[in-house]
């Protein structure tokens, strides 16, 4: 499992051949200027919530490539009327792709598009592939409910919202990881704008002090499982 980061929360994840992206917000992202969303490859497209700063390409790279749009019922009903196919979930259920099983997991976030149209309830994907499994928390508080991952399913990584104000911040991340019994994290939506800036260098200490491995990608920068 290769994992690269586009900026801000989106990222691309390939499974052997399929290619999966999350959340695209590259063209209208400064930060992610050497990213071109003409060049990606996508099969699925998972889509957490419904705000501007995670949907932004979706319609335009789903149209290019035929990616089948993986997130909520409300999320995929607002692109099937655009002509693009989607596979709807709701929370607490899985479905077996072709690339692992995928559950859709609470979060505490809000959701709606950005011409005001209502999004569902925002979520986390558990993503069980045939080696590794994966979290992606998506933009949320810190929950309880986050417990209940590590009762089914053992993490290889975590990937958890650092940049605080909208989300978690960096202590309250470091508390998710202990909830989900992972202590391999990807940080994800944080710099993008003024009110999610962060210290990096800060962040990674405080993980260390835990124990932990915080993990902080430059764009186009991908690890492997």
């Amino acid at each position: 499992m290769k994992i690269t980061f586009y900026g801000h929360a989106s990222l691309g994840i390939e499974v052997d051949d399929v290619h999966i992206l999350v959340d695209p917000f590259i063209s209208a992202n400064p930060n992610a200027s050497e990213v071109d969303i003409e060049n990606l490859k996508a099969d699925y497209i998972l889509v957490t919530h419904a705000h501007q700063d995670h949907i932004v390409d979706v319609e335009a790279i789903a149209k290019r490539t035929g990616a089948v749009i993986v997130s909520n019922f409300e999320i995929v009903s607002y692109y099937e009327k655009l002509g693009i196919e989607g596979h709807p979930m709701n929370h607490g259920g899985k479905w077996d792709f072709e690339f692992g099983t995928v559950k859709y997991v609470n979060a505490i976030h809000t959701s709606s598009f950005p011409d005001g149209t209502y999004g569902g309830q925002p979520g986390g994907f558990v993503i069980e592939g045939e080696r590794k499994n994966i979290y992606i928390a998506g933009d949320t508080a810190l929950t309880y409910d986050m417990k209940l991952i590590p009762l089914q399913t053992k993490l290889d990584l975590a990937i958890l919202p650092i940049g605080d104000n909208f989300t978690m911040g960096v202590e309250d991340a470091i508390l998710a990881s202990d909830f989900i019994e992972c202590d391999k994290v990807l940080g994800y939506h944080y710099d993008t704008f003024g009110y999610i800036e962060i210290d990096h260098e800060d962040a990674k200490r405080k993980f260390f002090e835990k124990d932990k491995d915080l993990m902080l990608l430059g764009i186009n920068d991908f690890i492997e499982l």
